[in-house]
């Protein structure tokens, strides 16, 4: 009797211990909370097994010998083997082979019109400073803040939200090691960094009041301690640094459930946790804060588009006929729209060819989901066809952007040095990756796309307008065919790229309808007949 006392103790004990480290949501859908019953059922059967003085082998247990063998340790070693059996049979069940269409339904995607659902590129808006520059820019501006370097570094988060209706990325200062933590505890950590993904422009925000919960902190203010002891059954998954519109920093939790134990993951909302007081609130997704801009995760979208590409007509179709299967590319990148932020990425068939068959937006905080079904360049192509331009020079070319280019989707992309520094720009048509124009950055993105479209730029100030041709000249410049139009009033320039079904075929008297740019030269960006 005592030793079963003593067993029972030395049980709890180690459970708290390991539940305070492993921090597993009390949740049975939960694959950490398995985890961590299967590691405390296998420590309690050793530590059973040493107070009794047991004799058991593995050679024993295979060969089924009788020996002798405590009670207690009978049933936490039958248990473990119960539970095992219990999980694969509940994920058998939830798993494709017998609800594909529950996997195909995860997430709901309707059809999208490009030029209706995507306003035409504004460049002094256009995020061209991705992850990795803003990176750097960030350290640039730590490493000059001397009272904190030494103190603080710079996390890797750099969350891209759209703040005030400016397109940024903000990450946290964090403890620089354990040491730092114990010095600096009392204040918390000092601020955070934004950085500009239009202008490249850093900063440090300094805070009134320091961040205690972070994910460099230790014991009972480390973010993930603080979060699992506020809620300890809801279950965590990705979670994010973000910025209210007055620049106050939460931490942004997505809670989830799960069907079976760890499958067809959903969010439920988000927590969201002030770093500075510790204080949290949970929102379920419709009543999330309209300032949060990443309520799901990238992984988790990519992991359902492609449940939706591969299950539409069932789990055989997806392995053997796969009749209308598809999956997205290797990639994504983010569109900053509506003051909300959307995940872009190409679909393609299961071929592995180089094209996309469309595209799909994704709202970061709400999963409206639409398609748009143009087929088109797979965004590997397009990064391939841009760094063969300028092969010689060995620059790397980043994820596209997809923009609204003259009506039309088009890739931009940024090629970079063995330094990481922006050298050039490149313009990829989106349908066809072959054609490619690039420019040094130091002409500016404007200027690149001048280049690329023959001097012409869609913009806000375009005038529309029917005329009757009264003369038709042609010159080349650059390599690019121009029109010169004149009707009774004005002379208009017009280069091919505009629409080469049309422009080669016009005659005097023909009347058109053109929309066009006041300048020294009235420039028509589009021409109709």
């Amino acid at each position: 009797m005592k030793k079963n006392i003593i067993k029972i103790i030395s049980c709890v004990i180690l459970m708290l211990i390991l539940y305070y480290f492993m921090l597993p949501p009390i949740n049975l859908s939960d694959p950490s909370f398995w985890s961590f019953l299967f590691i405390s059922f296998v420590f309690c059967f050793i530590i059973c097994m040493v107070i009794s003085f047991s004799d058991i082998t593995f050679k024993t247990v295979i060969n089924n010998k009788k020996v002798n063998k405590n009670k207690f340790t009978y049933i936490v070693l039958s248990s473990v083997l119960a539970l095992l059996v219990l999980v694969g049979i509940i994920n058998l069940i939830n798993s494709p082979i017998f609800s594909a269409k529950s996997y195909y339904e995860r997430i709901t995607v309707g059809n999208g019109n490009f030029n209706e659902d995507v306003a035409p590129v504004d460049f002094d808006k256009l995020p061209l400073i991705d992850k990795d520059s803003s990176r750097k820019l960030g350290d640039k501006v730590m490493g000059q803040m001397t009272d904190l370097v030494s103190q603080f570094e710079v996390s890797n988060l750099y969350t891209q939200i759209n703040y005030n209706d400016k397109i940024i990325r903000v990450t946290p200062l964090e403890y620089s090691g354990i040491i730092k933590y114990f010095t600096n505890r009392n204040k918390g950590v000092a601020g955070y960094i934004t950085v500009d993904s239009v202008t490249g422009e850093a900063n440090l925000v300094r805070l009134d009041h320091g961040m205690k919960y972070m994910p460099s902190s230790l014991f009972f203010e480390d973010l993930y301690r603080k979060l699992r002891f506020t809620y300890p059954t809801t279950i965590f998954g990705e979670i994010n640094f973000e910025i209210d519109n007055e620049g106050n920093p939460y931490w942004i939790a997505e809670t989830i459930k799960y069907k079976g134990i760890g499958l067809r993951k959903e969010v439920t909302g988000v927590v969201i946790l002030n770093p500075i007081d510790g204080t949290s609130k949970k929102y379920k997704v419709e009543e999330v804060p309209t300032w949060v801009d990443h309520v799901y995760s990238a992984d988790l979208i990519i992991e359902q588009l492609n449940n939706w590409g591969s299950y539409k007509n069932g789990f055989l179709n997806s392995i053997f006929g796969q009749k209308e299967v598809t999956k997205t590319t290797s990639g994504y990148n983010y569109l900053v729209m509506n003051d909300d932020v959307y995940l872009y990425t190409g679909i393609t068939s299961v071929s592995n060819d180089a094209s996309n068959i469309g595209f799909i937006l994704t709202n970061m905080r709400t999963k409206e989901t639409k398609f748009y079904n143009v087929a088109g360049a797979e965004e590997a192509s397009a990064m391939a066809s841009s760094e063969g331009q300028v092969q010689q020079m060995k620059y790397t070319s980043t994820f596209p952007l997809l923009i609204n280019l003259d009506e039309k989707p088009t890739y931009l992309m940024s090629l970079k040095d063995n330094a990481g520094l922006v050298k050039m720009y490149a313009f990829v048509d989106y349908t066809d990756y072959q054609k490619v124009v690039v420019t040094d950055s130091s002409e500016g993105i404007v200027k690149a796309a001048q280049n690329y479209l023959g001097g012409n730029i869609t913009s806000g100030d375009e005038l529309v307008k029917e005329i009757t041709i009264k003369s038709i000249k042609t010159a080349v410049l650059d390599g690019t065919t121009y029109y010169y139009l004149k009707d009774n009033e004005d002379t208009y320039r017009a280069s091919l790229k505009i629409n080469q079904n049309i422009l080669p075929f016009l005659s005097i008297g023909d009347k058109i309808k053109i929309t066009y740019k006041e300048s020294d030269i009235k420039e028509i960006i589009k021409i109709e007949k």
